[in-house]
């Protein structure tokens, strides 16, 4: 039997593996077995850490919230059940961010959850007030669309205003020039 060498085939195939190792430190990405071996690895790493990704990011809100909840005098697990208790759905992610950037809403959550924890306030009172929130916030929406659409409206209009205009200069100065033209011609032959 003749021998068969790998060619093209097994040249993309290394190359394609050196090219994913592209930037590890020493042999790595120049030896195709140690680079082999590294990618297969980093591969597995970023299987895994995608997972522990959303852990981490987890545990950095609850950290955030507890930080922020102090402040106000009361514990993360209380201010949860609180919440729990009152009926908001909010997840922890965006319970981070208000405590990182809004820190007047965040307290007016830590009222709500304390209240709920007293018993003094009560699953359908807090739908009542976010009813009633929900339909403001509809009205401020809808008057920023119809302000949006209204500015959207005018440009158009004067384009094609300023379009017109620009064409009938244009023409006019066409037929200007053409005059002076003419009237050079008529010159120069008398």
């Amino acid at each position: 039997m003749t021998r068969v060498k790998g060619g093209t085939v097994s040249k993309n195939r290394r190359r394609k593996v050196l090219k994913e190792a592209k930037g590890y430190f020493g042999s790595k990405h120049r030896l195709y077995k140690t680079a082999q071996e590294q990618v297969m690895h980093s591969l597995r790493y970023a299987y895994r850490d995608r997972r522990q990704n959303k852990r981490n990011f987890r545990k950095l809100w609850i950290t955030r919230i507890n930080a922020a909840c102090r402040e106000f005098d009361i514990s993360y697990s209380k201010f949860i059940a609180g919440l729990t208790k009152a009926g908001v759905e909010i997840n922890r992610k965006m319970l981070a961010e208000l405590a990182v950037s809004d820190i007047k809403g965040f307290e007016a959550l830590v009222k709500i959850a304390k209240d709920a924890n007293d018993g003094k306030i009560t699953k359908k009172e807090v739908k009542a007030e976010t009813k009633a929130e929900e339909k403001v916030e509809k009205k401020v929406e809808a008057k920023v669309e119809d302000k949006k659409e209204e500015k959207k409206e005018t440009p158009k209009k004067t384009t094609a205003a300023k379009k017109a205009t620009t064409t009938t200069k244009t023409t006019a100065a066409k037929k200007t020039t053409t005059a002076k033209k003419t009237s050079t011609t008529k010159k120069s032959t008398k």
